[in-house]
């Protein structure tokens, strides 16, 4: 059996895990918990770097010594983005003792008095912060796990000119009594800080929706019931709004989830950033009418998301967005297939594109070809079910529209598929 104990922040060890530390053979955590602590003489002793290497010392104490007590001490609760699933892996659940302590998140919010239930966690210890990002871009709670290269300073800057309305709370050394801070600043205040260890949990906050609805299900918002909404629910000029027809394949299309970034280019409603965000991806609506900047904010607002309306025509204005995980183009006029190569060049995942004009197909296509995306598409036309007088129903047939996709290739695909 391996026993892991979980310290608590700032809470002192249990009595159990004291006992269990005196009769270890061999005790595994990270250093700051091994000098706390009162080791036997003659047990081994594991400082927690990369996790390979002590998983390796333990699977060999374990084989080694017929009455081998391992003991692992870890942060918090080591089930939460912890341990434990590593040692689950590679030596089975049942073969584990787990006794959690507070975890940070939770003693963070704590220290606001706020609520967490409603909370969206990200972990970027380890990972590439950009996905964090999103996903404080896209929530309006968000608590993130950071590390090396992943802390408040990357994540502010990440966050900077995206999303105005943040508030981030930088919670340092929590549950020492000494050392403990919390400070709330905004991204720009905390782009400009040097964070010394140990950064326990920074929250980003949009402080004006801190307190949602009694919830029955913890995490990020339930997923809408629906999408693809009907053009009533959106505000729009003159019918300048791509059809629910299009809109649900499209959205099939750039698989909009939490942690994306999305472009919207040549917005006009917004209508599709809008279904993107209500979808959990972060998504910002490029536009170059000032009416229409406003009618995105509007829409956005209306269904409950933040959308980050940018005015100004692609691709000039491209250059100052992030890189996006898939994009959705609208619009473009005689711009569009320079507005395509520059979208394709920059996305992850995937680019999709509206066009009315069998003209425009050839380059669209041609466009994402050369950026290295696999081009598809489709000839959409719809006819709604319309009444007549007499309790009758005509057809009305809506403008037939090329939806036009490319998709980048997984790496490894091709070599995989000669093999």
């Amino acid at each position: 059996m391996i026993r892991v104990f979980g310290t608590g922040t700032g809470a002192p060890p249990t009595p159990e895990a004291v006992r269990a530390v005196a009769g270890a053979t061999l005790v595994v955590g990270a250093r700051r918990h091994l000098d706390a602590g009162a080791l036997p003489a003659g047990a081994g002793r594991v400082v927690l770097g990369p996790l390979a290497p002590a998983l390796d010392r333990i699977g060999k104490h374990l084989a080694e010594d017929d009455g081998a007590r391992v003991v692992v001490l870890a942060s918090g609760d080591p089930g939460f983005f912890g341990i434990v699933r590593a040692l689950a892996e590679r030596f089975g659940p049942s073969a584990l003792d787990v006794r959690p302590g507070a975890p940070s998140i939770a003693v963070a919010f704590a220290r606001l008095g706020l609520p967490w239930d409603d909370a969206v966690v990200v972990s970027a210890h380890g990972r590439d912060p950009r996905t964090a990002v999103n996903v404080c871009f896209a929530h309006p709670k968000v608590a993130v796990l950071t590390g090396p290269g992943a802390g408040p300073a990357e994540l502010a800057a990440g966050l900077l000119y995206r999303s105005e309305e943040r508030t981030l709370v930088v919670a340092t050394a929590l549950g020492d009594p000494e050392h403990e801070r919390v400070e709330r600043l905004t991204p720009h205040e905390a782009a400009g800080r040097e964070w010394p260890d140990p950064v326990s949990v920074v929250l980003c906050l949009d402080e004006s929706r801190a307190l949602s609805p009694v919830r029955t299900v913890a995490g990020p918002a339930v997923g809408p019931a629906g999408w693809a909404l009907d053009e009533a629910e959106f505000e729009h000029r003159d019918s300048m709004i791509t059809k629910f027809e299009v809109r649900a394949l499209a959205l099939a299309r750039l698989g909009p989830r939490t942690g994306d970034l999305v472009w919207d280019i040549g917005a006009g409603s917004g209508s599709v950033a809008v279904e993107c965000a209500r979808l959990g991806a972060a998504a910002v609506a490029v536009e170059k009418t000032v009416d229409g900047v406003e009618r995105i904010r509007a829409n956005a607002a209306a269904h409950g998301v933040y959308v980050r309306a940018v005015h100004g025509a692609a691709p000039i204005v491209l250059s100052d967005l992030a890189d996006p995980d898939a994009v959705f183009i609208g619009g473009g006029g005689h711009e569009l297939p320079a507005i395509v190569t520059a979208c394709a060049r920059r996305a992850r995942r995937a680019v999709v594109v509206a066009v009315a004009a069998l003209d425009r197909v050839g380059p669209v296509r041609s466009a994402l070809a050369a950026a290295g995306l696999e081009p598809e598409g489709v000839l959409l036309q719809s006819s709604r079910l319309a009444p007549l007088p007499g309790d009758v129903t005509r057809l009305a047939a809506a403008n037939p529209v090329f939806l036009l996709w490319g998709v980048r290739p997984a790496a490894g695909a091709n070599e995989g598929a000669t093999q």
